[in-house]
């Protein structure tokens, strides 16, 4: 073949490849655009999400794991999806921690005295009888723990680290306990993981490691951390008394909540899209993560309402005990380890349910691809965003075993004022953007459930 003919070989080559790349794109766009334009007006119709969420947590507050709020707020969405007609609705048995924090204060007793908002932190031993009544020693870094580690025994260390990225700064909630009990710490309290406060503590999980002694582990707000700072660099003495009455109980039996809508061809196949229904023990839970648990269920209701019955079955799942212990997205993996390879895609909402931008997805290139194609459908309402990178904690254990999973990504400017607090509240959330968060999961799901071809792995 002469240079000139191999040159036209190319050139033709990359054109068809570009061709059928374009028609694949307008194939799916065209199959499947009415389908998502009908979820999508649905979704937009009314305020029926947003109702129902209000509905959820003002009738049963927060619902952490081993509260009897928790298996109430389970009893009435396993109610409540039997009339929406959904099908196998039912509970399937997750055994799971019951941390309680029961009463608990810190007092400033010197220089001066004031009563600090705080939150124990989930897992948390408590305070013998009386508390703890100590001096505090601020540090900033765990390095900066170590390297004054002769000042540490018998203080009160305060962790007092600003908020990076909840990646970074979340390891002094996790890990400060320990690294400040290894250097004779008697209790530790934390910065709360926020980049906003407005004398707002933030709980959350924690841990201890073996051998270590386990001491009290507590958040107090972002002006109170700074306040004793700016006390210390002054020389001033200050000193906490802290009493905390938080306990480990025994487990106790829960639910992950299951639903769907069975495939009128290839049911043994499964796209499943979820939230995590228990929150931590102030609020209402509503942003983290009633928002997505409802979300996910109305976006598969829609589908019902309107009799779209994909080729897949589509499975809505409300995991139980993912704020501290991620006992739920463990037990739904074992509890359908058999069906696993048929698992053809895992979404998942637990960033709020703000303005959705899009989803992360993590999976082949061949299936991110696909996925980009799909993410169009949602261009109409600013949702079609695609990236690499994506999932969620619940969906992980199955993300271990090969199957693509992808998140909803949220504009979440404001989702870390309000994580972990009292604040988490129906009122921080918009009903025209939870619809949109309940469009964006209903088109995904659906158009992956339908596909004449599972996405491949």
């Amino acid at each position: 073949m002469s240079r000139s003919s191999l040159s036209v070989f190319v050139v033709l080559f990359v054109a068809l490849a570009l061709a059928q790349s374009a028609s694949a794109q307008t194939d799916i766009e065209r199959a499947y655009r009415g389908d998502a334009d009908r979820l999508i007006e649905a979704a937009l119709a009314d305020s029926a999400a947003y109702d129902r969420l209000a509905e959820l947590v003002d009738r049963f507050g927060h619902r952490h794991s081993g509260s009897a709020s928790l298996e109430l707020a389970i009893d009435w969405i396993l109610d409540q999806m039997e009339a929406d007609g959904l099908e196998n609705v039912h509970g399937e048995p997750v055994l799971v921690p019951h941390w309680v924090r029961g009463q608990e204060s810190i007092h400033m007793l010197q220089p001066r005295r004031k009563e600090l908002p705080m939150l124990g932190l989930g897992g948390s031993v408590g305070t013998p009888p009386g508390g703890i009544r100590s001096e505090v020693m601020v540090v900033g870094s765990f390095a900066e723990l170590e390297a004054r580690a002769d000042e540490a025994p018998g203080r009160i260390v305060l962790f007092n680290v600003p908020f990076t990225s909840y990646g970074e700064t979340v390891r002094y909630r996790g890990d400060g306990a320990v690294a400040a009990a290894r250097v004779g710490a008697v209790a530790s309290i934390i910065r709360s993981v926020t980049n906003y406060s407005q004398q707002t503590p933030h709980t959350g999980a924690m841990g201890y490691a073996e051998g270590v002694t386990r001491i009290p582990h507590a958040a107090i707000t972002v002006e109170d951390a700074e306040m004793i700072q700016r006390m210390v660099d002054r020389g001033e003495r200050v000193e906490l008394l802290i009493e905390m009455e938080a306990k480990t109980l025994p487990d106790v039996m829960s639910r992950n909540v299951v639903a769907e809508i069975v495939g009128r061809e290839k049911p043994e196949e499964v796209v499943v899209l979820g939230g995590h229904i228990d929150s931590w023990d102030v609020g209402q839970g509503a942003m983290d993560d009633a928002g997505g648990s409802v979300a996910a269920w109305e976006a598969v209701r829609l589908m019902k309402e309107l009799g779209m019955r994909p080729r897949r079955t589509v499975r809505v799942v409300l995991w139980t005990n993912e704020e501290n212990g991620l006992a739920g997205g463990n037990a739904y993996r074992e509890a359908h380890l058999d069906e696993v390879g048929d698992h053809v895609l895992g979404i998942e909402s637990d960033s709020g349910v703000f303005r959705p931008l899009g989803f992360g997805f993590t999976g082949s290139d061949d299936a991110f691809e696909i996925m980009q194609r799909i993410g169009r459908l949602l261009d109409r309402i600013d949702a079609g965003r695609i990236s690499r990178g994506g999932g969620g904690a619940d969906i992980r254990p199955l993300q271990r075993d090969g199957v693509p999973v992808m998140g909803l990504q949220v504009d979440g400017a404001r989702y870390f004022w309000y994580h972990h607090t009292h604040a988490d509240t129906i009122d921080k959330l918009d009903p025209r953007e939870v619809g949109l968060s309940v469009a964006a999961m209903a088109v995904i799901a659906y158009v992956v459930a339908d596909l004449p071809e599972r996405l491949p792995r």
